[in-house]
């Protein structure tokens, strides 16, 4: 087992295309795991090695990778950037003790970026920044930087400032030693002094930078004042202390396509994240547990891999305890035993056995466990210590998929199904409606990936299609002293039965009403379930539109049955056929599910924004801006927001974020209604 106080464990996250990939492959390459530095681009990176990783050019899972930094144990997790893939965020930065904030040069702090750090500092992480891409053209190291403390409210420390910029960028100036490092070929570097031009904004920075370790913690404060001046010992105590409790976020700067910048990061994280003894007590759901190799075994499962030759792959943060090769755990979650073969530790899609045991903050691979799932925790055998799980991001759109080939829903199903261990964003059901199969997700990108992967895997053709807006039908007005009658002779004993009943509008959500008020013996009683199953069954299959009618009050009150003909099934014919009557003497309306929709945009587009949710039938309820980003708040009908992703996407250039969840049903207008009955009568001519 390596040095825990070295050892070190971290999520690189940030937006997409900020280049986490990038960045990690760079570490991978300093730390000697690949000789060569391979690109997103190219599509041949340790950690995007999944077929459509490759073919869209980015993250759709975490990678993981463990290597050595100068002896000291890593274990690294590469999160996605695309808000279509990065909903089980929460789980991977769960697993790790401290965050790198990759950010963008150019695009700089995107609305994205703050929901992931929000991410981040929920789970209470440690966190470095480092500013990449600064060979770019259009590359902005002001911008970038105050962003972080502008937009994401974090107190940003800068330890490395750029020596040139765009194709310019040449070098860093190291903010603790006051040396110049000037980058040569293939990421070597070389000491020297700091250029003049920059000679007067590095001291500013300095000397801000020095205030704000000194602010972090009191005693440093008193120390600065009384001698101006910190000792570089001080000075990393204090920020080390400072990262350690949330309040400073130290800054690198580099390029990782150009292999510059990765031994000050990698030195950064050495020297100023935690290691897995600082972690804070394991939240369980009894009582917590300490991050410590002598307390009871403890291991959160934090994601499940599908892996073509070896099964399904269950990856593990060790949380305390130790985590021993060939030995009995229990899942604490099922109370279930299982056995547990090899440990693995992963590079990519590359596995390597480990025969020796893994203490806290290892990142271990375990081969064919039987019953355990994402979000588990397993440990000791007799200990039922459960990890409490992180909360998922909700899903933002459902699609229908259907089989190229009639008749092979199942295959379909089955196909998705196995997705659903490995990406727990996901959700698969059937709509009893439609008896469509329903995918949801966190965009459409996401499902669409999803259904690539399980056509490769599975070599099941699946069609996706848009869902059925659930629609909803209600009265307008009521109906009084409606009579619903069947009779039917045919030779033999006949079919008798007769109702009449009342219908009256009833408040949202109230649903279904039936009230008896039988006297007399017009009915006998065991015929009047069946009055109340055939309105039921009727309304559920709806007047209108084919959609169920809801929130209604039927009154039975009067109706007469024949001592032979009458029955249980010519009593639901009559209720039927009181319903139909009833519903267009009534009036009946067509409802839609409107949505609370939250979206988060670039203070410039705004307007464009808010324009495009009008055009949509959508009610602005207000809005809010800060720190550059605004939040507009709007309800929209469903069926307006079924492809609304791709044209925020292609609105806001990638830098607008949104979820939805239903509200209320809403009356919809005539021309919306007269379509949605047109479409339901060709459904069912086909």
């Amino acid at each position: 087992m390596s040095d825990l106080n070295t050892q070190r464990t971290y999520a690189i996250v940030g937006h997409g295309g900020s280049g986490k990939t990038s960045v990690a492959e760079m570490l991978l390459y300093k730390a000697g795991v690949v000789n060569r530095l391979g690109k997103v681009e190219e599509g041949n990176t340790v950690l995007d090695y999944e077929p459509e990783e490759i073919k869209r050019r980015g993250s759709i899972q975490p990678g993981f990778a463990n290597f050595k930094w100068n002896k000291n144990q890593h274990f690294l997790i590469d999160t996605p950037g695309a808000s279509n893939f990065n909903g089980d965020l929460s789980f991977s930065v769960k697993a790790a003790d401290g965050a790198v904030l990759v950010v963008d040069a150019v695009d700089g702090v995107k609305p994205l970026t703050r929901k992931i750090w929000g991410r981040v500092t929920d789970a209470e992480l440690p966190s470095i920044v480092f500013i990449n891409k600064m060979d770019r053209d259009r590359a902005d190291f002001d911008s970038a930087f105050n962003g972080l403390s502008e937009m994401l409210g974090m107190r940003p420390v800068l330890l490395y400032y750029p020596i040139g910029s765009k194709e310019d960028f040449r070098g860093v100036v190291d903010m603790l030693s006051g040396k110049a490092i000037m980058f040569g070929e293939n990421g070597e570097t070389t000491e020297g002094d700091i250029p003049a031009d920059i000679a007067d904004e590095v001291e500013t920075m300095r000397e801000t930078m020095i205030e704000n370790i000194a602010e972090s913690d009191e005693e440093l404060m008193e120390l600065y004042f009384e001698e101006g001046e910190l000792t570089p010992d001080q000075i990393t105590q204090g920020l080390k202390a400072g990262v350690l409790s949330g309040e400073l976020v130290p800054v690198a700067v580099g390029s990782a396509l150009e292999n510059k910048g990765g031994k000050e990061l990698l030195d950064t994280i050495q020297t100023l994240l935690p290691s897995p003894l600082e972690h804070k007590p394991w939240q369980g759901e009894d009582g917590e547990r300490a991050s410590s190799p002598d307390e009871p075994l403890s291991c959160f499962v934090f994601k499940t891999i599908a892996d073509p030759f070896a099964g399904q792959l269950t990856v593990v943060r060790v949380c305390s305890g130790t985590l021993q090769p060939d030995s009995m755990i229990t899942n604490s979650a099922s109370g279930e035993k299982e056995r547990i073969g090899q440990l693995h530790l992963m590079n990519g899609k590359e596995q390597t056995a480990s025969k020796t045991p893994m203490g806290p903050g290892s990142i271990v691979t375990l081969a064919k466990l039987k019953g355990t799932h994402t979000g588990d925790t397993l440990v000791s055998e007799k200990d039922d210590f459960k990890i409490v799980k992180p909360e998922l991001a909700p899903q933002l759109i459902t699609y229908a998929l259907a089989p190229a080939e009639k008749g092979d829903e199942d295959k379909v199903f089955a196909a998705v199904a196995k997705l659903l261990e490995e990406d727990i964003t996901l959700t698969l059901s059937r709509d009893e409606e439609s008896s469509d199969v329903l995918l949801s997700g966190m965009g459409q990108n996401h499902i669409e990936v999803s259904v690539e992967r399980a056509k490769r895997r599975s070599k099941v053709d699946i069609v996706l299609k848009t869902p059925k807006v659930p629609y909803r039908e209600t009265f307008k007005a009521g109906a009084q002293e409606v009579q619903g009658r069947h009779k039917k002779q045919s030779g033999g004993r006949g079919q008798f039965g007769d109702c009449w009943i009342n219908v009256e509008p009833q408040p949202a959500g109230t649903g279904y009403v039936f009230e008896d008020k039988i006297v007399g013996g017009a009915i006998p009683r065991q015929f009047i379930p069946a009055v109340d199953k055939g309105i039921q069954e009727t309304a559920q299959r709806g007047v209108l539109a084919g959609y169920p009618v809801i929130d209604f009050k039927v009154t039975l009150y009067d109706g007469s049955y024949h001592n032979v003909d009458s029955s249980e099934m010519a009593f639901k014919v009559a209720g039927s056929l009181a319903f139909k009557k009833a519903a267009e003497k009534g009036k009946v309306a067509l409802l839609e599910p409107v949505m609370t929709v939250t979206v988060a945009v670039p203070d410039s587009f705004m307007g464009d924004v808010i324009g495009d949710l009008s055009s949509r039938r959508g009610k602005v309820l207000g809005s809010e801006s800060q720190s550059g980003v605004t939040e507009v708040k709007a309800h929209v009908p469903m069926a307006e927001m079924l492809k609304y992703a791709p044209s925020l996407n292609a609105m806001t250039g990638g830098q607008g974020t949104f979820f939805m969840e239903f509200d209320h049903y809403e009356e919809c207008p005539p021309n919306i209604t007269d379509q949605v009955i047109a479409e339901n009568k060709k459904d069912e001519e086909e």
